[in-house]
């Protein structure tokens, strides 16, 4: 049985939606060593569980943690290495926020016992879940797509310059999956009439680079959505008083349908794939 802060839901089709960053639960040993409560959801996915919520129409399985990525953040190599070397970016148990400010209050950072208990508690049970859900597909299919979920605020100068486009795909330069699958992708996001671009700032994190393996049959996209896509992102810096905005049906409404659209298309390329010869 999955803990209460892991939710998997199982479908039978050859996609997965793996949802890192969406979780805004905080333990209660833990909450007093954060700045704030709100420093330490201020970063997280806003609404992307509620965004994609319609993968399960799509006989799709979703993997989804509710811890907060201050506590731990799953989409990092358990080594806890960079993925972007010799760029701004936060870590496995980060200590600050996107816009560099401390989320810890003095002398109460995780140490490397902190670390490991959370990689244990965390960490581990996340990718194994993961891993156990692909496999079960890899078993029924010849190719799964693992469809990774993320959102971040569309400028954050610490991270990126200007503004960041509305659609970013990661497929770690195009080892994660195969051509056609990442034209598929690039394809949907032209057709919605919105700017994207393909292997940007956001290459992929650690589970788009972990398990997406072309030649094993599974297939790694990750999609980092700009917020202004589907909610209201303030003018000013962010703070408890603007941010998050709340989730809106009538602001997600479009993004939604281009995103149905590109799921289900992800999903019909994967059951048309034959067994290699």
């Amino acid at each position: 049985m999955a803990p209460p802060w892991l939710t998997i839901h199982e479908g039978g089709s050859p996609l997965v939606c793996s949802i890192p960053h969406a979780g805004s639960w905080i333990p209660d040993e833990l909450r007093h060593d954060f700045v704030s409560d709100w420093d330490a959801v201020r970063d997280c996915d806003w609404w992307v569980d509620r965004l994609y919520d319609f993968a399960r129409d799509l006989d799709a399985t979703l993997v989804c943690t509710k811890v907060s990525r201050s506590v731990i953040d799953v989409n990092r190599p358990a080594d806890g290495r960079s993925l972007y070397p010799g760029q701004a970016t936060t870590g496995l148990c980060p200590t600050t926020n996107f816009d560099g400010a401390p989320l810890y209050r003095v002398g109460r950072e995780p140490d490397d016992a902190a670390i490991a208990r959370r990689k244990a508690q965390y960490h581990q049970p996340f990718h194994a879940a993961l891993a156990s859900q692909i496999a079960r597909l890899r078993e029924r299919h010849c190719a799964v797509v693992l469809y990774d979920c993320h959102a971040i605020r569309s400028r954050i100068p610490r991270l990126f310059d200007g503004q960041l486009p509305a659609r970013n795909i990661g497929t770690n330069d195009g080892a994660s999956c195969s051509p056609e699958l990442q034209a598929i992708v690039a394809d949907a996001c032209r057709a919605s009439g919105r700017d994207y671009v393909v292997n940007g700032r956001f290459k992929g994190g650690a589970i788009t680079r972990q398990y997406g393996q072309p030649d094993a049959g599974v297939h790694a996209i990750q999609m980092e959505l700009a917020c202004r896509a589907y909610m209201h992102e303030p003018a000013d810096a962010p703070s408890e008083e603007n941010w998050p905005s709340p989730w809106s049906a009538d602001a997600s409404a479009a993004l939604r349908a281009t995103l149905q659209t590109l799921l289900q298309a992800l999903r019909d390329w994967a059951v048309r794939q034959k067994p290699n010869r």
